[in-house]
């Protein structure tokens, strides 16, 4: 009989540490022998409710909120990074705008199997492609992830599809969430922030050999 394990991951598709969980946590599970099922799911987090609809330019935003150079702040996420072989620049990043069509977008790809896969795809598009987070970049990638490019327009707009994810959110706060990444392995065990591999894969097998006892 197969093992299983499931996965709910806490991101945002703007926050780069979670670009680089992500990208550790994938590396975790690829590692892992044959005959266990792996079941991610994805939930909405935001990182700033308060960015405008318009958004905002990260730069000028964290010399306002903190007084210093961004370059200073950017360093450690941009070297722990590179340990995990992702090349980011987050001088380059493109405006942060709201992300609650994205969220909703990958919400709403469970039944495609393409959830965790159309996360990362979004977050690797703004952070490493440089690509706004609009209608058209997300249109376009929840096309290559299961949907009909009018279907994704559509519920990415849908004001009742946004709400459920508003309410998602608001539901990751409530619960102690305070920051992303975040990962709950079969509903017991959780790791917070972008852990090395190794402890990945330890909270992994904790779990596993948990179920098996």
């Amino acid at each position: 009989m197969a093992k299983s394990l499931k996965i709910d991951v806490f991101t945002d598709v703007v926050c780069p540490w979670c670009l680089v969980g992500s990208a550790r946590l994938d590396k975790a599970v690829a590692a892992l022998p044959h005959g266990i099922d792996v079941d991610i799911e994805n939930h909405p987090f935001y990182l700033d409710p308060s960015v405008p609809e318009d958004g905002v330019i990260v730069a000028d935003m964290l010399r306002a909120k903190y007084g210093r150079e961004p370059a200073e702040m950017w360093a450690r996420v941009e070297a722990e990074a590179a340990k995990s072989g992702i090349a980011l620049d987050l001088s380059r990043q493109p405006r942060m705008v709201p992300t609650a069509r994205a969220h909703t977008l990958t919400r709403l790809a469970k039944p495609y199997g393409t959830q965790h896969a159309l996360a990362n795809a979004i977050a690797e598009a703004y952070f490493l492609d440089h690509r706004e987070i609009d209608e058209g970049m997300l249109a376009e990638l929840a096309e290559a992830h299961g949907f009909e490019r009018d279907e994704a327009i559509a519920a990415m707009n849908d004001p009742r599809q946004l709400a459920i994810t508003e309410e998602l959110a608001t539901q990751a706060s409530a619960q102690g969430i305070r920051g992303v990444p975040f990962f709950v392995f079969n509903g017991k065990y959780a790791l917070s922030g972008a852990q090395p591999e190794e402890m990945f894969l330890k909270a992994i097998e904790h779990t596993l050999a948990e179920g098996e006892a």
